[in-house]
């Protein structure tokens, strides 16, 4: 969901009181999780999303820079947008069993609220996101958002 900001305080402002609550739990959880990486705003067209490190990419289509992990307040939910895969399997398809309620794609985690996911195992999903991320450098991507603004 596009959400109108300049920096990540504004895109959580922007957001209803219940899901800003949601969102900064799962930011805490990535923070604590994998403090090394850097937070930033990307934006596009039809997204915003919280950023957590940081990888160039390139294809077809273009290139540019896209975050390791990716949190976007969804209408219905809370997706996170995880860059990394290992021996062909990616992080969401790994912990597709261990996390919870999800609802999950290939590079995608959904989910409606924290209460129906075990934040631990999220965690440790983080930390492998981290670990697995070289592995696949550089072929994730997509030109729906770019950083915008500074790092926090």
């Amino acid at each position: 969901m596009r959400i109108g900001a300049s920096t990540i305080e504004e895109m959580l402002a922007a957001v209803p009181p219940g899901r800003r609550t949601e969102l900064e739990i799962v930011d805490r959880v990535i923070r604590d999780a994998a403090p090394e990486l850097e937070r930033q705003l990307y934006a596009g067209p039809s997204i915003t999303m919280i950023g957590y490190g940081s990888m160039d990419w390139q294809n077809q289509s273009g290139q540019g820079v896209w975050p390791l992990i990716g949190m976007a307040s969804q209408k219905q939910y809370i997706s996170l947008y995880v860059a990394a895969s290992k021996d062909g399997e990616t992080i969401a398809e790994h912990y597709r069993d261990r996390l919870g309620t999800t609802n999950n794609g290939k590079g995608c985690i959904r989910f409606r609220r924290t209460g129906v996911i075990d934040l631990d195992v999220l965690a440790d999903a983080v930390r492998d996101a981290v670990a697995w991320a070289p592995e696949k450098s550089g072929t994730y991507g997509r030109a729906c958002a770019s950083p915008v603004g500074e790092k926090d």
